[in-house]
């Protein structure tokens, strides 16, 4: 057992985990108000709640020591459930092409089929990277922005280059760091020393 693996405690009531499950219940209130009544407003409030709720538990965890299993694999998938929820909205609703969507989708679903194999070989998951936290970073800014662009009116045009602006960079970086975690991935099975 690594260092990081032995500070990190079977704890499961703690602040940070209590975030990561209101991050994951904001989750399909954010669909419903997205292509129910596509409540663009409150849609993004509830993104950016979760935003702001994910970089809390973060900080708090790291703090206070309260860095847990269950909050390991918390955060990150509700990191990943909020990009889904988003992309599933903005493609059924015609703001984003369905080959972007994908694109991000399909990244996410080769790294679990690799996750899938490091469990069998043993190995926990390669450490999340500064890449792949920029690369999600900037999908949770783009999202919101896209959705606050569909607009005619003035605001709508300003924020729309911003928002591709972002969802370019995002989803280029989001690929970019999912071939560097393939890389992880074979490098931690094949027992290849990283250079």
């Amino acid at each position: 057992m690594t260092e990081s693996e032995s500070s990190i405690s079977d704890r499961v009531w703690t602040v940070p985990n209590a975030l990561s499950a209101l991050r994951l219940l904001g989750v399909p209130l954010f669909l419903w108000l997205a292509l129910g009544p596509q409540d663009d407003g409150w849609a993004v409030i509830v993104l950016m709640v979760g935003g702001f709720t994910d970089y809390l538990d973060g900080k708090i965890a790291r703090r206070f020591n309260l860095t847990s299993r269950l909050g390991a694999m918390l955060d990150p998938a509700a990191d990943r459930l909020y990009i889904l929820a988003t992309l599933v909205a903005l493609t059924v609703r015609g703001i984003v092409p369905i080959w972007l969507s994908a694109g991000i989708v399909g990244r996410d679903l080769i790294l679990a089929g690799g996750l899938v194999v490091l469990r069998r070989h043993g190995h926990p998951p390669p450490e999340v990277t500064w890449l792949g936290k920029a690369a999600t970073l900037n999908l949770l800014y783009a999202f919101p922005l896209l959705l606050l662009s569909v607009g005619h009116d003035t605001f709508g045009h300003v924020v729309r280059p911003l928002a591709w602006a972002f969802t370019v960079w995002g989803t280029w970086l989001y690929v970019w760091s999912g071939s560097q975690y393939l890389v992880d991935e074979r490098r931690l099975i094949t027992g290849t020393p990283a250079r």
